[in-house]
């Protein structure tokens, strides 16, 4: 088989070919139903959940896929190919596999980073009682992002702003104005929540049940979307303490939005908040692997387009089919390359990820 054979055009068809990989494997799979939402064919929607090695494994590696929805074709044809390859035949001892495909179904299914309640599950996982983090300066360009229209006078009167707050303060400013999380417009982009999602309560079981009693656990989340095309960046997520070791199981090229040095912007409740507190007893080295598809400013005006299409335009139109179309461009680099650089550099990071959870103490 090819490396791009791995890979899928749908949520659907990314599910059969996991079920079916697992299938082949022996390995059986939990489904968790999404009951708030169907799928963009009218299908339900699942997060599939299979397990690889001792049930009481004390080191256990967790490879999830579609954290941001559409992002998934990424980490599902990663995911596929590894089972259709035998990858993880042999494990080293005390170690498991658990891979969790399509964490967010509905944005799978639908293309669209969020959720069904337009929740960006990376900024979710926080503790609600606490109350909720702010961040003034995206109630600053949250009208420019959601103009009444998006091909008349609104929209160029929104854009013409936007390039203004740029000039003035600076891409790297607008980037974390609006992708570091907001939780003041439930209609806006980014939005964390105002209360524990459907995933964030699905993968903190799932991750308890799995990993409750582990000593070590290390995270590989595959995202799309910022970096160069295809480079595969490694995000160090998590508590400061654990960067150390991040680096010394992949290298001086692991990176980190709180030191400065990654393409992310700092962001709050990413979902390995709530997959460490589920594991408390555990060590915890999370990355998140980020592959590049469309320049930045590219990915953030599919994400504004996509946004005033289900808030404002029509799905069926041919405006709206050429807007699905930019946000899956931005997700998902659907071409030979492309898809050959993500296998290349997932399975080699997968390798290094298990070595270290081998050597670990």
């Amino acid at each position: 088989m090819t490396v791009s054979s791995y890979f899928s055009a749908t949520y659907s068809e990314a599910r059969t070919k996991f079920l079916e990989a697992c299938r082949d494997c022996g390995l059986p799979v939990d489904n968790y139903l999404n009951d708030r939402a169907k799928g963009a064919e009218g299908e339900d929607l699942y997060m599939d959940v299979a397990r690889i090695g001792p049930s009481d494994a004390s080191k256990l590696l967790i490879i999830s896929s579609a954290t941001h929805g559409g992002e998934g074709f990424c980490g599902s044809g990663v995911q596929v190919g590894m089972l259709k390859t035998g990858m993880f035949k042999s494990l080293p001892d005390d170690t498991a596999v658990l891979l969790i495909h399509a964490i967010n179904p509905y944005g799978f299914s639908h293309i669209r980073r969020v959720n069904e309640d337009n929740i960006d599950l990376n900024r979710n996982f926080l503790d609600f009682s606490a109350g909720l983090p702010e961040n003034p300066e995206y109630a600053e360009v949250h009208e420019y992002l959601v103009p009444d229209d998006w091909d008349g006078p609104a929209r160029a009167a929104a854009d013409a702003a936007i390039q203004d707050y740029i000039a003035k303060k600076g891409i790297a400013t607008y980037q974390a104005a609006v992708s570091g999380g907001q939780h003041i417009h439930a209609d806006g982009l980014f939005f964390g929540g105002f209360e524990p999602s459907w995933t964030n309560k699905t993968l903190r079981a799932v991750v308890k049940k799995h990993a409750g009693n582990c000593a070590h656990l290390a995270l590989l989340d595959f995202h799309t979307g910022l970096g160069p095309y295809g480079h595969g960046e490694l995000i160090y997520v998590g508590n400061p303490k654990g960067l150390p070791r991040a680096l010394s199981w992949y290298g001086d090229d692991v990176t980190s939005p709180e030191a400065g040095t990654s393409t992310s912007a700092i962001v709050r409740g990413t979902i390995d908040v709530g997959i460490c507190e589920s594991a408390p007893k555990a060590s915890h080295t999370c990355v998140a692997i980020e592959y590049g598809t469309l320049p930045i400013l590219e990915v953030l005006n599919a994400l504004r387009a996509d946004n005033w299409l289900y808030l404002k335009g029509d799905l069926n139109s041919a405006q709206g089919k050429a807007i699905k179309k930019q946000i899956r461009d931005a997700f998902y680099g659907d071409a030979d390359d492309w898809k050959q650089m993500i296998w290349d550099r997932g399975t080699s990071v997968v390798g290094m990820a298990l070595k270290g959870l081998q050597d670990a103490k």
